[in-house]
């Protein structure tokens, strides 16, 4: 082996584990993940990141803090833009630099730049970058990345057929890709909006896929509709959607609310995350146009478990009550 990657389980791993796990793997590098998010990674992220940063910033900051002493790098891509003319997140753009100068005795950071702006042409020297780290033979480190881009896109092509990420990739190392995942005897379809690494993380957000699931509840992602159908709806945005996560939420939502797909939306949200500001309300006008019921549950680092359970069983009672009820009510007046 060729020494130790550590990977956070944090941010942008919800989407792309599977392909940065394999990546290194073909090249005879040993990965090593964090844990699942719990109270300790939680509350180390809170003491070494800045106060102002939202709660998934700060967990990731924790997840760094355990792998630093157990790897000999720690892998956090730069990303600064995933799709032509579209950008993500300030805060992907500056995490690495964040996290060097707030975490103390940490290995080396392998931080590649991924700028796809103007062109894909950039992927490559990126991939080539991270890979020369463990190798100087270009030819293997384009092969190492291009078997295990093939097997991310059959993971990709999974979600279409129902197959939920955060039981998909378990997060586990493993993932059968010949199962189907398909989500059959449901009464009720919600859809669980918000950032992947919000709705993901079964620790920050209180559970909530289990909650629902406990409910006999379907649960629908953003990343279950096609990328083509969900770019199709956001064009009809009177101002271009720069943000390509944004693209992928709001897309996803009025795609399956015009189409009649969903019961209820569930919007998970981080504290003071600007994006969400503009997103949500945009969902949220929309749902209402429809009469689809709509919630927000925002989290922080405070946030407490039984206010979200009531949360989530009023909403739940609401959508129960609406289905068995409504129809009875007189349209007089």
């Amino acid at each position: 082996m060729n020494g130790k990657v550590g990977i956070p389980r944090g941010m942008l791993y919800y989407d792309y584990y599977l392909l940065w796990k394999g990546f290194f793997n073909n090249l005879g590098v040993e990965v090593i993940t964090s844990p699942k998010t719990n109270k300790d990674i939680l509350n180390m992220g809170v003491l070494s990141c800045v106060d102002e940063a939202c709660l998934p910033v700060k967990v990731f900051h924790g997840h760094v803090d355990y792998l630093k002493d157990k790897v000999d790098y720690i892998f956090i891509p730069k990303f600064i833009s995933i799709y032509k003319m579209e950008y993500c997140c300030p805060k992907h753009l500056g995490l690495p630099d964040m996290i060097k100068h707030s975490v103390e005795g940490l290995p080396e950071v392998i931080a590649p730049i991924i700028n796809l702006r103007k062109s894909t042409n950039s992927l490559r020297k990126s991939i080539l970058y991270t890979g020369k780290y463990f190798t100087n033979r270009t030819s293997r480190i384009l092969k190492a990345y291009d078997k295990a881009y093939k097997r991310f896109v059959e993971y990709n092509e999974l979600l279409a057929h129902g197959v939920i990420p955060i039981d998909a990739v378990g997060l586990s190392d493993s993932i059968n890709l010949k199962t189907k995942g398909h989500q059959e005897g449901y009464k009720t379809n919600i859809l669980l909006l918000g950032h992947s690494y919000n709705i993901y993380d079964d620790y920050i957000n209180m559970n909530i896929a289990n909650k629902l699931k406990k409910s006999n509840i379907k649960i629908i992602t953003a990343e279950m509709v096609d990328e083509v159908v969900t770019r199709r709806y956001t064009s009809k945005l009177s101002k271009r959607m720069f943000w390509t996560h944004g693209q992928r939420i709001v897309g996803s939502a009025f795609s399956l609310i015009e189409a009649g797909n969903i019961d209820g939306i569930i919007y998970v949200s981080a504290f003071g995350c600007g994006l969400d500001s503009v997103l949500m309300d945009l969902v949220e006008r929309k749902a209402k146009k429809h009469r689809v019921p709509f919630t927000l549950l925002t989290i922080d680092e405070q946030t407490g478990e039984a206010g979200i359970n009531t949360r989530i069983e009023a909403f739940v009672d609401m959508l129960e009550w609406r289905d068995n009820i409504e129809g009875n009510i007189s349209t007089h007046g």
